[in-house]
């Protein structure tokens, strides 16, 4: 399922509570349509960690990156993107403890 889709089935169903899917423009600001208020940001961020597997700064949580339909689903591909070109992390080598000296 495209991530619009799956943004606006979210919003739908589990922030409006409506079974007529999601009424608005991708580009309908969701705080100044009053679609979500700020308790569905907090939500729409657990959404989007959850369902799309990346992790969300403190920092990304700004209207440019929330505030829509098509600015969500746009930050989202940024982060897949991002993920998939980081290079995988070399597991640290294990330390032994030494015992410490006695005095």
């Amino acid at each position: 399922m495209e991530i619009e889709n799956q943004i606006q089935q979210h919003i739908a169903q589990n922030l409006l509570f409506s079974e007529d899917g999601f009424q608005y423009d991708r580009e309908a600001s969701f705080l100044q349509e009053g679609i979500i208020d700020s308790m569905g940001v907090m939500e729409l961020i657990a959404f989007v960690g959850s369902a799309f597997h990346i992790q969300i700064e403190p920092a990304d949580i700004i209207p440019d990156n929330f505030d829509s339909v098509n600015k969500l689903a746009a930050f989202i591909r940024r982060r897949q993107g991002a993920a998939a070109t980081q290079p995988s992390l070399a597991v640290a080598p294990s330390i032994t403890p030494r015992p410490m000296a006695q005095p």
